[in-house]
């Protein structure tokens, strides 16, 4: 194995039975045990007539042919969807299980930040599973006599730290748990989705920790759905799609290219084939189509909605508004701000939004568009969240040859001036 690298998998795969129990590993007294047991259970099944265990023959490759490595010092992310393989990669590497075919090398120390608060007892005081936990964990007594205040103050437990851990809180035992692992010291930590526990600081904390881990050189294995979070402390990542490696590349790249695959297969909550109706009004509503047009360097989105009036209709009002996909409001446009109504309906109808030279007000990246028909009066008709999913393309705003993304550089892409002074 190479001396700059710090982790080697080549061709690892795990495969499970479905339907059956999965064996875990036996020590050599359970194995001697059972052999002189073994002909006994054979006779008395006989006696008893009892039936076999019809186990299924069916299997499934959690893992195939994962194959990468990392060098000492990195940052790796791992992302793809749930099932993809990314946490029995990690029980693999932690040796919780092990593989059905290929081979792991590790070099260092290894940490894990897996199942958070294994090894919690519920009757210890926090101060006596903090040692138990830190014990657990691979931390020596004086190790954790040294980093003990320091655990409890990132948690945020001082006032409880004598009491049982019964009577916490589920987000006081997770920030405890998260804090005595995170104070681990190893050569290579192997993280998996902790950093959702406890409130906003609290995971604005963690996120800090995991940056300092990653600024101090130690290799780190990171698996997460936050993608903001793989672009913030990952230098490179790998995409995992049914147990095995789609892609790999820089991590923001990677990232946006997952996250563009992902909402082109999702699509947008409305299946846009079969028409949303209010029957009291009469009202239908048959399709929302963005378009992007791009002429001269200047990007229009063009956004058509058609539908029908089954029986008349004074006046309608519309409300347009653009999202962020994790459902930040952008842009509210509607009718007592800018007059989008719709008169006299009955029978087809169409209307246009149009917005010119967009790139110029939002970053590229993916959007939502969603709807709102209300009456004069403000009854709602038809809400239509999502109603379709739009993505920008990202363009060079301020002529340095770097394209304004959403993920990376924000929303807006305001105008700027800069001067430097110097005496």
């Amino acid at each position: 194995m190479d001396k700059n690298l710090a982790i080697q998998i080549t061709g690892l795969g795990k495969q499970y039975r479905i339907g059956a129990l999965q064996a875990r590993e036996r020590t050599l007294a359970e194995t001697l045990s059972d052999s002189f047991s073994r002909p006994w259970r054979a006779v008395r099944s006989i006696v008893r007539r009892e039936n076999p265990i019809h186990r299924s023959k069916q299997t499934i490759w959690a893992l195939k042919d994962v194959t990468f490595d990392v060098q000492r010092g990195e940052v790796v992310g791992i992302i793809g969807r749930n099932g993809a393989g990314k946490s029995t990669l990690l029980k693999i590497l932690t040796r919780i299980t092990n593989p059905t075919e290929g081979a792991v090398r590790l070099r260092g120390r290894v940490g894990s930040l897996l199942e958070v608060g294994t090894g919690f007892h519920p009757e210890l005081t926090g101060r006596e599973n903090t040692y138990l936990n830190g014990a657990i964990l691979g931390m020596r007594r004086e190790e954790i006599d040294r980093k003990f205040d320091e655990i409890v103050a990132f948690s945020g437990v001082e006032k409880f730290i004598d009491t049982p851990v019964k009577h916490y809180s589920s987000g006081m035992y997770l920030r405890l748990a998260f804090a005595v692992a995170a104070h681990l010291e190893p050569d290579i930590l192997l993280v998996d989705e902790v950093l959702a526990v406890g409130d906003a600081e609290f995971q604005k904390k963690c996120l800090g920790k995991m940056s300092d881990v990653a600024g101090e050189g130690r290799t780190v294995l990171f698996v997460s759905h936050n993608m903001a979070s793989v672009k913030r402390l990952c230098q490179t990542a790998y995409w995992l799609d049914g147990g095995r490696v789609r892609e790999h590349g820089p991590a923001e790249d990677l990232v946006d290219e997952y996250e563009r695959t992902v909402l082109e297969e999702i699509g947008s909550k409305w299946d846009g084939q079969t028409a949303l109706v209010n029957e009291a009004y009469g009202l239908e509503v048959w399709r929302v189509e963005p378009t992007i047009i791009t002429e001269n360097a200047s990007t229009t989105l063009r956004v058509e909605v058609t539908g029908k009036a089954a029986r008349p209709i004074e006046r309608l009002g519309v409300n347009f508004q653009i999202a962020t996909i994790q459902g930040t409001l952008i842009f509210r446009v509607g009718p007592h701000i800018a007059g989008t109504w719709l008169y006299d309906l009955h029978g087809d109808w169409k209307c246009v939004f149009e917005f010119k030279d967009i790139s110029r007000y939002l970053a590229g990246g993916h959007y939502a568009i969603n709807l709102f028909f209300h009456t004069t009066g403000h009854e709602m008709i038809l809400r239509i969240d999502q109603a379709a999913l739009v993505y920008l393309p990202m363009v060079d705003v301020y002529g340095s040859g770097v394209h304004f993304s959403q993920l990376r550089h924000g929303v807006v892409p305001l105008p700027f001036t800069f001067h430097y002074y110097k005496d």
